[in-house]
């Protein structure tokens, strides 16, 4: 299985979104933030807006490859706004059937090795939420430091989850 993270062309929209979007119920949905309620873009929201816009040649943004195959996403954003300086990252695999088979520890390895390139912050973070045990593992197998627990301020299913973040200093990844 060769795992690949690259930038998001105009051509890779389409099937991009066919992977992501196309199912508003999808199982990754449940995962990624559900308590946002964040509503996914139509096709042609994405093709004609969103996709151009915010996800083509976005140096935050790249998408997961596996077997010439779109099958997920990697991406930034700073906390702290225009300040640039607390950068988190992220990564969502699409399909249940890609789960579990270690492209999201290849893929995430990849994506901050490739932001350490990018950015001279000395830290990068990784925020979670307590129902997501994947994520927790995936953290943890990466090595990251669990840095903080916030309690109960995720509400999802008539529940309170608690907030995690996690990071890793440039020195502490960079062997």
């Amino acid at each position: 299985m060769n795992v690949q993270i690259r930038e998001v062309f105009l051509d890779d929209l389409a099937s991009l979104w066919e992977v992501a979007y196309r199912n508003p119920n999808a199982e990754w949905t449940k995962w990624n933030g559900p308590y946002f309620k964040d509503v996914l873009p139509t096709r042609r929201e994405f093709l004609e807006k969103v996709g151009p816009t915010d996800f083509v040649h976005n140096q935050f943004k790249n998408i997961i490859i596996v077997d010439k195959q779109i099958v997920g996403m990697v991406s930034a954003y700073y906390e702290d706004g225009e300040l640039k300086r607390w950068l988190d990252v992220g990564i969502v695999i699409y399909s249940t059937e890609n789960w579990q088979k270690g492209i999201g520890k290849k893929a995430l390895k990849l994506w901050i090795d490739h932001i350490f390139s990018i950015v001279s912050l000395p830290h990068v973070g990784l925020t979670t939420w307590s129902g997501n045990l994947r994520m927790i593992r995936l953290a943890e197998r990466l090595d990251l430091e669990k840095e903080a627990q916030i309690k109960k301020v995720r509400f999802w299913q008539g529940k309170y989850w608690d907030s995690i973040k996690y990071g890793i200093l440039r020195e502490d990844w960079v062997k």
